[in-house]
């Protein structure tokens, strides 16, 4: 798998959805669960916050605050991140999703291929699964899918 090709195409199909989209739009809730857009992606730019830490273990960092949050059992991560961010305008959630897009693409291209295969890397997803997976299923996937909501929703402004 290329690991910088799946984080380019999930990060496409996100632009791709929030594209044109008029700033209003942003703010209406229930576009998942209770969240509006602008929570999407606030979410989505906590997740890539996470990605990053957790590229930085495998260039000899120790986990940070995200990826300590993240893992908390309670599961209040989510909710946390986006009520952190509610006061920020669209543009600077979006901002701060695409800096740390950025900064996740430039990490993983200093990951080789043989690491991010190899499973047991990430014991904390699960000791069967590899970094790629994590990027697979975590990252791109879920990206995918608030993808699909938001073109949902957008189907919905028509």
């Amino acid at each position: 798998m290329n690991v910088r090709d799946v984080l380019k195409y999930g990060n496409r199909t996100l632009m791709q959805s929030l594209d044109g989209l008029a700033e209003e739009d942003w703010h209406a809730g229930g576009v998942c669960g209770v969240w509006s857009v602008k929570d999407i992606i606030a979410h989505l730019a906590s997740h890539e916050l996470v990605l990053l830490e957790v590229l930085d273990t495998f260039l000899g960092a120790d986990p940070g605050p995200y990826m300590q949050g993240f893992g908390q059992p309670n599961a209040s991560f989510n909710d946390l991140q986006v009520e952190q961010r509610a006061n920020l305008s669209v543009q600077e959630v979006l901002d701060e999703y695409e800096a740390a897009h950025q900064q996740v693409m430039g990490k993983a291209a200093r990951i080789p291929p043989e690491t991010c295969r190899q499973v047991g890397t990430i014991p904390w997803y699960g000791p069967e699964y590899a970094l790629d997976d994590l990027i697979a299923y975590g990252n791109y996937g879920h990206k995918r899918e608030h993808s699909a909501q938001i073109n949902v929703y957008r189907d919905s402004l028509s």
